[in-house]
Formats: structure tokens, C-alpha cells, sequence
């Protein structure tokens, strides 16, 4: 097993550069700001359209099909699960529902003698039209509020994770907190440590690689010694996780305090008197075309994806 290759979650693609590595990272952190704001108060629609737009990209994109397949197919088996599980459970109304029309429909249909009572046919058929229940067939009951409930569930599991992966997988630490030291530079106004805060956002991302492995050591350690599980019962068998969880901290708090003595050998006394410029960051011809793509993207949400229910 290895996780570094199997479970590549937050990790930066480094060959072969796409189209989208070469955009500026201002350009697609704000896309990925729009994103995940543009499904605030959305309708269905727009939220299935985000999950479609977000596979299209990554096809568009050429990402090798060995690195969105482990990435994007287990999220999709998530949210298909998600949809399912959320679709036959109860809608939280808690009521019993039954068809506002009588079960005999030929009374809709008789004509009366008195025609302030009458009723015509097309009126009838026209109620018949709506079912609140979609699928009710045994145990299994879909109404609309569950299906609504599903697809909102299931959409924003699928958007919320793999937008943010496609933004850690086409961008490099060093461009990502580059990009967020340009946007933040207005709250140096404000006394806000804006160098502080970029330096430990990549250090954190720095330090993601350090403890995929550090748990990929671990596991391959309690795999060789052949442990007998079914011997050990359930109370052993937590007891040796808990032995493997408390030897995964004091690695990880080892990582750390090594980083930390290789800073501080190196004179690093404070961001602010050694700053590193990683790239000089310049809108180019593709990143205005993104930015147009945008007010376009914008345009499409306010006039159709907003939910006026």
C-alpha cells in the first residue's frame, strides 16, 4: 500500500504541466472562491452544473487519467452513496401524505346536474399530474423534499472536496501562498501579519507529504508482524491503533521540531527580513480570458441558479 501514489489528496501535480498550472494563482484561487460561494443559496440545477463543470475541466485540462481516476472516483462513489442513503430517508416532515383527490376518480369526472358543483374532466386530470411521494415501492419511499435533500447533500460533497484538490493538484505551494500574499496585501493596513500567516500555509502544505508517509510507515509496520486480530478480540485491537496513533504523533511532533532547528540554523529570525519571492506574478493573456470567463460565470449564476424557493 502506498499512500503517497494510491491517496494523492492535496498534492501538487508536477508533470505534465496543464493548461490550467500555467494561470495565475490569484486567478484560480478566486475562481475557487467562486465555486464554493456560488453554491450558497443555488437551486439543483446550478449545483449539478457545478459538478459537471468541474469534470469538464478536468478533461479539458489532458490531467492524466491515473491521478483524476484515484481522485475522482471515489468521491463520485461517495456521492452516489450519499445520494442514495439521503433519497430513501425520511424528508424531516413527519407526516403522512395522501393524494388531496378521492380515490375514485369517476367522481371528478361524473357530470353533475347542478353547474355550480360541476367539475370537468381536464381539471381532474390536470391534479393528477403532481405526486409529492416519486417512488414508493416496500420500505423504500422517494418524495420530492428527499430527492431535493439528496442532490444538495450529494452535489456539495463532490463540489466542496474536488475543487479544492483540482486547486491544490494544478497549483504548487509556493504559487498558492505567493497568490494569497498579493490579495491579502490590503490588510497590512490593518497590522495584520500577512507574511506570518502565508509562511505557515506553506509550511502546512509542506507538511502534508511528511504525514501521508508517516502513516504509510506506520500501517506497514503493524502489516508485517502478522497480527492475529480475531486473537487479540476487540478490546486488543484498540489498544495496539491506540499504541499506533500515540507513535504517529510523536513522529509527526519529531517532523516538526526538525523543520523548526533547520529554520532556525539557517538564521531565520522572522518572515518580514526573509521573504523569498518564489515568482514574479503577472496577468497574462489566458489569465484575462479566465477573469472574463468568470463575470460570464457570475452572470449565468444570478440569472438562473438562484433558488427562489
Amino acid at each position: 500500500m502506498d499512500l503517497l501514489r494510491s491517496l494523492p489528496i492535496g498534492l501538487y501535480l508536477e508533470e505534465p504541466e496543464t493548461w490550467l498550472h500555467k494561470l495565475d494563482p490569484r486567478v484560480k484561487l478566486i475562481w475557487l472562491l467562486s465555486f464554493l460561494s456560488s453554491y450558497v443559496f443555488a437551486n439543483n440545477y446550478w449545483r449539478v452544473l457545478l459538478v459537471l463543470l468541474l469534470i469538464l475541466l478536468t478533461v479539458f485540462a489532458k490531467i492524466p487519467l491515473r491521478v483524476w481516476r484515484q481522485q475522482m472516483g471515489w468521491l463520485l462513489v461517495l456521492s452516489f452513496l450519499v445520494l442514495a442513503i439521503a433519497a430513501i430517508s425520511p424528508d424531516g416532515l413527519g407526516i403522512n401524505y395522501q393524494s388531496r383527490l378521492p380515490r375514485d376518480a369517476q367522481i371528478l369526472t361524473q357530470p353533475s346536474t347542478d353547474k355550480k358543483t360541476q367539475i370537468t374532466p381536464t381539471i381532474a386530470d390536470n391534479n393528477k399530474q403532481y405526486s409529492y411521494v416519486l417512488f414508493h415501492q416496500g420500505f423504500v419511499k422517494v418524495s420530492r423534499r428527499s430527492w431535493d435533500l439528496a442532490i444538495s447533500l450529494s452535489t456539495i460533497v463532490f463540489t466542496l472536496i474536488y475543487s479544492t484538490n483540482l486547486y491544490l493538484l494544478t497549483t504548487s505551494p509556493e504559487e498558492i501562498t505567493s497568490g494569497m500574499e498579493s490579495l491579502m496585501q490590503p490588510l497590512r493596513k490593518l497590522n495584520i501579519p500577512v507574511t506570518e500567516i502565508t509562511l505557515t500555509l506553506t509550511l502546512s502544505l509542506r507538511f502534508i507529504p511528511l504525514v501521508l508517509e508517516e502513516i504509510q510507515n506506520l500501517v506497514r509496520s503493524v502489516m508485517t508482524r502478522a497480527i492475529n486480530w480475531k486473537k487479540l478480540g476487540l478490546k486488543g485491537g484498540a489498544k495496539v491503533w491506540l499504541i499506533v496513533t500515540e507513535r504517529l504523533l510523536k513522529n509527526l511532533l519529531l517532523r516538526a521540531e526538525q523543520m523548526a532547528n533547520a529554520m532556525m540554523v539557517r538564521g531565520f529570525t522572522s518572515p518580514n527580513e526573509h521573504q523569498v519571492k518564489w515568482q514574479e506574478l503577472r496577468l497574462k493573456m489566458a489569465d484575462w480570458l479566465a477573469i472574463a470567463s468568470l463575470m460570464i460565470f457570475w452572470v449565468i449564476r444570478i440569472a438562473l441558479g438562484a433558488d427562489v424557493s
